[in-house]
């Protein structure tokens, strides 16, 4: 019977796997969305009278963006709602005139996985097994907050056992099963919110793999900030970035915040709820160029978020594969239509690279490890394909010590296959 169940709660996709002894397998989500195996982390809610005054419809995953897409304007659309989980500031968001705190969040997500899993959520599971950043998100993270609001969140499920463990940790035993040899292997995770590492000793003993700890490091910056510089550099200034408005007899800039907001999904998806939002709306009367604040009101009235989140996206995939690529969004029109080259998107994600740079330097200091003992280097998650991000580590470690894969399943699985371990705790990262 399948005793432990591992959960990668991503910021932009989340995984649940099932060990049975040595093995894993995915858990498979049936939705009006169709079947799979990875879900996006993302909620929907709307008003359904077919379920009573109060209720609300709720989907997650790709059923929830079906239904975002399928009913503009009535639907209320949240995703990348992990980087919430350590900030003190979120105290929760309106949805319908209710409020939802971050647990509310995440206990709405997972149960709708689990219905979605339906017979493939049949067993009892002993444990569950949580992945966790080395580092979480935000300005100020407080880790403590984020564990004890995933355990808040968590405990409605009935586990006999919830554990934590790192999510590079958790990747690097996904990466150990096709191992020939013993090694020391640095993983690096990039994930939507952070990038996070662990360098680990794994040797074989009396025909069973080992693991030693050896250290971490990571940082609250991933594939998110990237998309923030394209935002930032390509959109904003289309919609008021810059811009001047009158102040009875002086002339202001338009409050940079506004645009922070806006370039971040977790805060795009709340952004309708939040004052800035009504203060930029009464902007618009005093704005010099009042017709790029009035895009800036119509994007966020029309619930454009997601698919501004698409074209970004895309055109930051085409971007590690080309050297240049055209950039067009719709509801902007022509004057959104640029060319993008990568040469510019990797000057403006240079502050960017560097800390991920310095989270690198630091587990390699902090534990005393040159680079040339490290036997393998494992990169996984979809920041890993950025040019400029595989380059950070081809100079530093020769181009066959590097390998990559998993993008959305190593860490899953890897949970699951700690979870049968007799000495999880071990491996555990229950503290802050």
């Amino acid at each position: 019977m399948a005793r432990a169940l591992g959960f990668d709660f991503g910021t932009t996709n989340s995984v649940l796997a099932v060990s049975a002894g040595d093995t894993t397998h995915s858990m498979n989500f049936d939705s009006l969305a169709g079947s799979t195996d990875a879900m996006r982390t993302a909620l929907s809610f709307m008003k359904d009278a077919n379920l009573g005054a109060s209720a609300l419809k709720v989907e997650a995953g790709q059923a929830a963006i079906r239904s975002f897409i399928d009913n503009p304007g009535d639907c209320r659309f949240l995703q990348s709602i992990k980087t919430f989980a350590a900030s003190p500031l979120f105290q929760g968001t309106q949805i319908y005139a209710k409020r939802h705190s971050f647990e509310d969040l995440m206990r709405v997500f997972l149960t709708k996985l689990k219905d979605y899993a339906g017979d493939d959520w049949a067993s009892q599971y002993s444990r569950i097994v949580v992945g966790r950043p080395v580092r979480f998100a935000g300005s100020s993270p407080d880790p403590a907050l984020a564990l004890e609001r995933y355990s808040a969140a968590l405990a409605e499920f009935g586990f006999p056992e919830i554990h934590y463990v790192y999510e590079p940790v958790a990747a690097a035993f996904y990466f150990a099963q096709n191992l020939k040899r013993d090694a020391t292997v640095l993983v690096a995770d990039f994930g939507g919110g952070t990038t996070d590492y662990s360098l680990i000793r794994f040797e074989t003993k009396a025909g069973r793999l080992t693991a030693t700890p050896i250290g971490h490091s990571g940082v609250g910056i991933a594939g998110d900030h990237f998309d923030f510089r394209i935002i930032d550099n390509v959109i904003s200034p289309l919609i008021g970035k810059g811009s001047l408005f009158k102040s009875f007899d002086k002339l202001l800039e338009v409050p940079s915040n506004y645009y922070a907001n806006f370039g971040r999904w977790n805060q795009l998806s709340i952004f309708k709820t939040l004052k800035d939002f009504t203060e930029l709306k009464k902007l618009v009367r005093q704005s010099l160029e009042p017709e790029k604040l009035e895009a800036f009101v119509d994007l966020i009235e029309h619930d454009e978020g997601y698919p501004l989140y698409q074209a970004i996206s895309a055109t930051k995939m085409r971007l590690s594969k080309e050297e240049e690529t055209e950039f067009y969004f719709s509801p902007l029109g022509e004057m959104s239509r640029r060319t993008v080259r990568r040469a510019d998107f990797e000057t403006w994600i240079a502050p960017e690279l560097a800390r991920i740079e310095e989270a690198l330097d630091e587990v390699l200091t902090t534990t005393e490890t040159p680079p040339e003992s490290i036997d393998k280097v494992f990169l996984t998650g979809g920041t890993s394909f950025v040019p400029a991000v595989r380059n950070l580590f081809e100079r530093r470690f020769e181009k066959d010590r590097i390998e990559s894969g998993g993008e959305l399943l190593s860490i899953a699985h890897g949970l699951a296959l700690i979870g049968e371990h007799d000495d999880i705790g071990h491996w555990t990262a229950n503290a802050a």
